[in-house]
């Protein structure tokens, strides 16, 4: 089971840090990811970190704003967001899976999402 917290209403320009804690679920194993899903749009790739953590993967519109992290004790997954825009107000999902890939079918496990709303 994987749940996520932190989402919120916020202005443009401000950071948010979204939580996604997993259970049931051996967590150390799996790569994470972070996707979204904005009204009337797809889900799409924001971000993943090996099951390790040494690797990191971003998507080119958050790149450089959203830091991606994990803590295996903890067993809980970080995103780290600054700068928002309000292009990125969305549903924002963390799943798990087996390797730290951008396509949705790689993951097996998702969270059931946390609302990010981005005011201008």
């Amino acid at each position: 089971q994987l749940v996520e917290s932190g989402g919120g209403l916020v202005q443009a320009g401000d950071s948010l840090r979204l939580s996604c804690a997993a259970s049931e679920l051996a967590f150390s194993s799996y790569a994470m990811a972070w996707f979204r899903q904005a009204p009337g749009k797809e889900r799409e790739f924001v971000a993943s970190i090996s099951w390790s953590g040494a690797t990191t993967y971003y998507a080119d519109s958050v790149k450089g704003r959203f830091t991606i992290s994990r803590v295996n004790a903890k067993n809980t997954v970080y995103l780290q967001m600054d700068s928002l825009k309000p292009e990125d107000t969305a549903v924002y999902y963390c799943a798990a899976g087996g390797r730290a890939a951008g396509a949705i079918y790689d993951y097996n496990y998702w969270g059931q999402g946390t609302q990010v709303t981005v005011s201008s």
